[in-house]
């Protein structure tokens, strides 16, 4: 797995502050991308197990961080690699949130064994392929309507997707 960029702190990609990985790799080829360069699964740099470690110890020792967020490309096409990284920061830092980015619809994350793994260590999913016809500048860390900002506790309590209410964040 490659690592296209990284963002000790950014407030663009979830609520709160948030260290955010981008992770390299994307087959959606989605008309319109803002990132077509990290569509490449050699883009960026190798995440070798030393990077991994020096970014999990900047993100556990950050004491103003709320959280982590991973975009690409799109990490599920990684998810095995995510879901490691991911438990290890869940081990060290059990309160950050985590959110991710992805082409796939919830309902296809979730029929994939290794994809469904990924998606159950996440707080938040904002799921869909960006569609420059329906690109709405206005909505919070999404760029079109048909992508959601689902509520993955909620969503499995519940048995059907719950969005995330912004209001309650």
């Amino acid at each position: 797995m490659n690592l296209y960029g990284y963002i000790p702190e950014s407030v663009n990609e979830g609520t709160g502050l948030r260290a955010v990985l981008f992770i390299s790799g994307c087959r959606h080829a989605c008309p319109g991308c803002f990132s077509p360069d990290s569509w490449s699964f050699r883009a960026g740099e190798p995440f070798t197990e030393a990077r991994q470690q020096q970014i999990l110890q900047e993100v556990t020792t950050h004491p103003l961080l709320d959280g982590v967020t991973l975009c690409g490309g799109d990490p599920f096409f990684s998810a095995p690699d995510c879901s490691r990284w991911v438990r290890q920061l869940r081990e060290a830092r059990p309160d950050l949130t985590v959110w991710a980015y992805t082409g796939f619809e919830y309902e296809e994350l979730i029929t994939d064994p290794a994809r469904s793994e990924l998606a159950q260590l996440c707080d938040v999913i904002i799921d869909g392929r960006y569609l420059a016809a329906e690109r709405d500048v206005s909505l919070p860390f999404r760029g079109s309507r048909n992508q959601r900002l689902i509520d993955v506790r909620a969503t499995q309590t519940a048995g059907n997707i719950v969005t995330l209410q912004l209001d309650a964040v």
